[in-house]
């Protein structure tokens, strides 16, 4: 499973969906003593089992919450309290991936609403739970953590009624059970938003269509 993080890693960058040191990839076990994160700032075409940061799942003595606890020396992904609002009750082995899916990004700044066009493609809304768009948000925020873990419909038992939103002016969230898993909803949703950027559409739901530049 470590070895398949830098898999994706690789693949993504070479999709176009990060620049080298962007994107972030989470792991967890069931019930398991650790969390295993991609590192701050390392080149992610280079990221291999020995890279991935390995932090410990602790009760805070103030809370009474588990929490992952950072050691001197670990540096994980700045992203870490996105990855850990999913992780935190999985009853479930589960891999976060985020990163920057150029299709994805650039349907909802042309205004499409990714829940609703997924709606009318049969082939991600089989396979792949779309919900609804996190507006604009400051990254590495608690405030983007928060609403993403929302509006992938993560209810108190750690259940997920979505599989992947996506980040107004910033990427995509996607949640499985392994990092290739995580990978198809990506890559779903970005053929759709591919195709329907090509078409030319902006929004069916709002009847937009980009403008001609005449008036």
């Amino acid at each position: 499973m470590l070895t398949a993080i830098g898999d994706v890693m690789r693949r993504v960058y070479e999709r176009g969906w990060i620049t080298t040191r962007d994107g972030n990839i989470s792991m967890r076990k069931r019930d398991g003593k650790y969390l295993y994160i991609t590192p701050s700032g390392w080149r992610k075409t280079i990221v291999h089992p020995e890279h991935v940061v390995r932090l410990e799942v602790v009760t805070d003595p103030g809370t009474g919450c588990l929490v992952p606890k950072v050691r001197d020396g670990q540096q994980p992904s700045g992203e870490l309290w996105m990855h850990w609002n999913l992780q935190q009750n999985t009853k479930r082995t589960r891999t976060v991936v985020h990163v920057h899916a150029t299709h994805i990004v650039a349907a909802m700044y042309a205004g499409i609403d990714l829940q609703a066009m997924s709606a009318e493609f049969p082939e991600i809304s089989r396979y792949t739970r779309v919900g609804r768009t996190v507006p604009v948000l400051p990254a590495l925020s608690r405030d983007l953590a928060d609403v993403t873990a929302e509006c992938l419909g993560l209810g108190k038992d750690g259940a997920l009624e979505f599989d992947i939103v996506g980040q107004a002016n910033h990427g995509v969230c996607a949640v499985a059970m392994d990092p290739w898993g995580a990978y198809e909803h990506i890559e779903r949703l970005d053929h759709i938003c591919e195709i329907v950027l090509k078409s030319g559409v902006v929004s069916r739901s709002s009847g937009q269509v980009p403008s001609s530049g005449k008036s």
